[in-house]
């Protein structure tokens, strides 16, 4: 199992910026990717982006391209989202979790986090 754990989360203003973190141990090996997803009060969890350890390849929701931005540490086994311009519509529980390959679907994704709440403010 990988163990991933969230944090970084808040409430802020629209306009604001925050940064989430996602810190992953336990069996990182076999980890390939992590993704970020968002879950907001009855509605669907919705991908946010990804990125893969090795070659840091990302691929980022057009809901939040230009705003977020999801880079890595893997020193620190770290997955860092960067959010920027934060609007009320951002308000959600962020997830990250861990997958073996590189791709979107949260299903491919086999360990997830508790989540971080974010809470944007108009």
């Amino acid at each position: 199992q990988v163990q991933l754990e969230e944090s970084g989360g808040g409430l802020v203003q629209a306009g604001d910026s925050l940064r989430l973190s996602c810190v992953a141990s336990g069996r990182t090996f076999r980890s390939y990717a992590v993704g970020w997803f968002r879950q907001a009060p009855g509605k669907q969890r919705e991908f946010v982006a990804t990125i893969s350890w090795s070659g840091g390849s990302t691929y980022v929701a057009d809901s939040v391209k230009g705003r977020f931005t999801i880079f890595r540490d893997n020193a620190k086994n770290t997955v860092y989202l960067q959010m920027n311009s934060l609007k009320p519509e951002d308000t959600a529980v962020y997830y990250c979790a861990s997958a073996e390959i590189f791709t979107v679907v949260a299903h491919n994704f086999g360990s997830w986090g508790r989540g971080t709440q974010v809470t944007v403010s108009s």
